[in-house]
Order: C-alpha cells, then structure tokens, then sequence
C-alpha cells in the first residue's frame, strides 16, 4: 500500500470515529430528555393525585385518626373520677371527656354538650352506631362515646367515674347520635383512585427511565 493509500485509509477510519461518536451522542441527548419528560410527567400526576386524596371532613382534623383511636383514646381515662366541669385526669365531666379525647387525636370540638350534639353527620339509629360516634340524650343533658358492642364509655355523674358499660338506652332515648370521623369507605375510595394516578405515572417514569 502507498503512503497516499494509507493516508487516505486513515482519513476514512477517522471519519467513522466522528459519525459514530456523534450518533452516541444523539442517542444519549434523546434518553435524557426522555427521562426529564418522564419525571416531569410524574411530579405532575403526583400533585394532581395529593390532591384527590384529600379529604376534608367537617369538624375533623387533617389527621388519621379512626373511630377506634377515639375508644381507645376515652378508655385511657377509665378509673377517672366525674368532675363537674372537669376536662383532665383528675376529673371530668361527660363533655369534657368528650373534648379531651378528641382533641388528644387533633380534632377540635366544642366544650358543652349543646355543641358537641350539632358537629359531624347524624347517625339514624344505634344499631347503625360505630366506635368513636357521640351519643346524646335527655335532649342535650348527656354525652357518652360509643365503643362497639353495645357498650358505651361516659363520664355519668358526681360519685361515680369514667366507665365502660352496656348502652343502657334505646332509640326512643336518644336525642341524637354524632359521627364526627367520616366512614372510612369515603377516604379509602379517594385514595384508590389516586394510588392507580400513582401507580401508572411511576410505570411511565420508570418505562423511561430504563429506555
């Protein structure tokens, strides 16, 4: 081979170095850019699915807070003595134990019977009652948390304490009964439909990320 053939040959191979350094180059630019657009794809879908998911329920905290963290809230008072006017664990009243318990899960609630009976959504009957719902009766004299199984937990008068006892009344003694923690079907609809946004925008950033 000639020195001109063999400067020529060289002239090509570097050629091809270029064209293929270029097309790497390009094909790198193009990954990136589609996993920018992927995971932009999905901040987007994870704002708009936050959003789905929440959920506002009158008189209720942006917390987790369940029926059964309310009975299990008012059982730790249990023992306590009836203080008139009381709302701690050296005594309380049946809306003070009330008050306390909810506010120990975040949730604000009025100090007197005659509001507490008017907060949440009503409940028809007892036999429809959940843990955690506020029964009412003597038209607004009484307060007492419903805690499952036909039981109920109040704080009942001056003499006696803070007690678990078998609900002792009837629908034709209740002046109304309050659930203030929405049923939980609502919320976990709400974050169904947002754990599927979740679900497809992560497939799509991960099918992406991984071209």
């Amino acid at each position: 081979m000639t020195m001109i053939a063999a400067m020529g040959r060289v002239s090509e191979i570097q050629a091809t170095l270029v064209q293929l350094s270029a097309g790497a180059s390009a094909q790198k630019t193009a990954a990136t850019t589609t996993a920018v657009a992927s995971a932009s794809t999905f901040a987007e879908a994870l704002a708009s699915a936050s959003g789905a998911a929440t959920v506002t329920p009158s008189a209720v905290s942006t917390g987790a807070a369940t029926g059964a963290d309310v009975v299990a809230g008012a059982e730790k008072y249990l023992g306590v003595p009836y203080v008139f006017g009381g709302e701690d664990a050296s005594g309380m009243d049946c809306s003070g134990l009330v008050q306390t318990v909810y506010a120990e899960l975040g949730i604000d609630v009025p100090r007197l019977v005659s509001g507490q009976m008017k907060i949440g959504t009503e409940v028809g009957s007892l036999a429809e009652a959940r843990p955690g719902d506020l029964i009412v009766t003597g038209g607004g004299d009484h307060i007492l948390i419903y805690a499952g199984n036909n039981k109920v937990i109040h704080a009942p008068y001056e003499g006696r304490t803070v007690s678990l006892v078998e609900a002792y009344m009837d629908d034709s003694e209740i002046t109304t009964i309050r659930r203030v923690i929405p049923d939980a079907p609502a919320a976990t609809a709400g974050m169904g439909a947002a754990g599927g946004q979740l679900s497809a925008a992560l497939a799509s950033f991960m099918n992406g990320a991984a071209r």
